[in-house]
């Protein structure tokens, strides 16, 4: 405590942030550790396995001699043939996404439906056609706008004959904005003996990539491609002392360089806590390169805005001399229990070991106002959400609205995780998500529903045929 009191002095005198994180001395890859250039003195370290695929690929390589080189085309090589279609299940994704005015946002599903049983998720199964009404969370009432559903004044009791009043005129109300979402898309079971599918962990503030060791090392030896960064600023990343290096949008764009490098036909993102944003914002932008979604403990779906009231607006120095306190403060909330071996799992993952400036940039830096409730709405990516019953950063409540905005998302909460609910459980955690990879949606309710439309068709046509017959006879 006493040395971090000194060290925060030191660092008001002379100006400069103690404890920087820097890179690694060599950047060649080691371990699976790789060093990537994002920008121009901007270094991102990346951890990268590429697991040895099973001689099946071999041997399809050799009896493929017989094969012409019209059989694949240039850019293609036989592992990436990998063709979707022949496979997955082919969905539709309809919806009806309307503002009004009043700051009420309604959402129609008008599309399939999804159907789930990966660890009787909750809210796995939406309903056909349904329609959800909420309330924009940005949305403030002013005095001045009208109610849409105006109540008729008193009417006022007649005398004698007088005829009553005509009711009032009910008044149509008009969007604000409407988007309408309407395209096929396909879903398909990824195991890790594809070669055209990929994983991406990102981490979120105040962590790095070694928090997902478990993730990692147990996806990897499933035979799956893993890529997981560390963020600007964390564990053996470059961090730039300036605080536009650290905005939401310069994070958005090294995750943007990371994912162009390694992705794959089919790519799944895993989010956590902040990470999570960096997730919806990819799946966003690249929605056929983005198969699935997992997100962990990611809140709401609101714009992201920096917090004026909070700690971390403090002067980096004095963070610094809080940074005892903080990380027990952060042992304390992001864990459901806060013994010996939370606090081996906090250092073994390097969580909350940033210096203070970058975490002050980190945390004033979170303004994407883009990210609202119909950015959310917009996504067609089928979308995992685990939460942490114990977790004091993000209620329940966030997790809960968040199913309902997205279309094809499936609830899991685990009750004896806290936020860090991957480092807590990670068998929980590794079963789950290597479920929801495997998942693929069964669209044989939807062809029995199909066939019993057209069999009732069917037979009313041939009912109405006998009754035609029956009076041509009389």
């Amino acid at each position: 405590m006493l040395t971090s009191i000194t060290e925060g002095i030191l660092c008001c005198l002379t100006g400069k942030g103690a404890s920087l994180v820097l890179p690694l001395e060599s950047s060649q890859p080691s371990d699976g550790f790789e060093f990537v250039e994002v920008k121009p003195g901007r270094v991102l370290r990346v951890r990268h396995i590429v697991p040895e695929r099973q001689p099946v690929v071999t041997e399809e390589k050799i009896t493929g001699t017989e094969k012409t080189e019209c059989d694949y085309e240039d850019d293609d090589s036989p592992e990436d043939s990998y063709n979707e279609s022949d496979y997955g299940s082919s969905v539709h994704c309809k919806r009806k996404i309307t503002v009004y005015r009043n700051g009420q946002l309604v959402i129609e599903n008008l599309g399939d439906v999804l159907h789930s049983e990966i660890l009787q998720c909750q809210d796995g199964d939406l309903e056909p056609c349904s329609t959800v009404e909420v309330e924009l969370a940005d949305y403030k009432e002013m005095p001045s706008s009208p109610d849409p559903n105006p109540l008729p004044s008193p009417v006022p009791p007649s005398l004698g004959e007088q005829k009553p009043a005509p009711p009032p005129r009910r008044r149509r109300r008009k969007p604000k904005r409407t988007v309408l979402i309407d395209s096929k898309r396909v879903i398909s079971s990824c195991k890790g003996t594809h070669s055209d599918v990929a994983l991406f962990f990102v981490h979120g503030v105040g962590g790095s990539l070694d928090i997902w060791s478990s993730q990692l090392d147990f996806f990897s030896r499933l035979g799956y491609e893993v890529i997981a960064p560390d963020l600007a600023g964390h564990g053996a990343s470059t961090a730039p002392q300036i605080a536009a290096a650290y905005t939401f949008y310069a994070l958005a764009e090294d995750l943007r360089a990371i994912f162009k490098r390694y992705a794959r036909k089919r790519n799944i993102l895993i989010g956590h806590s902040y990470g999570v944003s960096f997730c919806t914002f990819l799946a966003h932008e690249y929605p056929d390169l983005v198969h699935k979604v997992v997100m962990i403990n990611g809140g709401g779906p609101t714009a992201l805005e920096p917090s004026l009231c909070s700690i971390f607006q403090l002067p980096s120095c004095v963070l610094h001399c809080l940074s005892p306190c903080l990380a027990w403060s952060f042992l304390k909330a992001g864990f459901a229990r806060q013994g010996a071996k939370e606090k081996q799992l906090l250092k073994q993952g390097n969580a909350f070991n940033v210096s203070p400036f970058v975490l002050r940039a980190m945390m004033s830096g979170q303004y994407w106002p883009e990210g609202d409730e119909v950015y959310h709405a917009e996504l067609t990516a089928p979308i995992l959400l685990v939460h942490g019953m114990c977790d004091k950063f993000v209620p329940m409540d966030e997790d809960q609205r968040m199913a309902e905005i997205l279309l094809f998302a499936f609830l899991k909460v685990i009750e004896e995780g806290s936020h860090m609910v991957m480092m807590e459980c990670p068998e929980t955690v590794n079963t789950l998500l290597h479920e929801f990879f495997l998942w693929e949606p069964d669209m044989s309710i939807k062809d029995s529903h199909k066939s019993d439309t057209e069999k009732t068709v069917a037979l009313s046509d041939t009912l109405h045929t006998l009754k035609s017959n029956k009076s041509l006879d009389k």
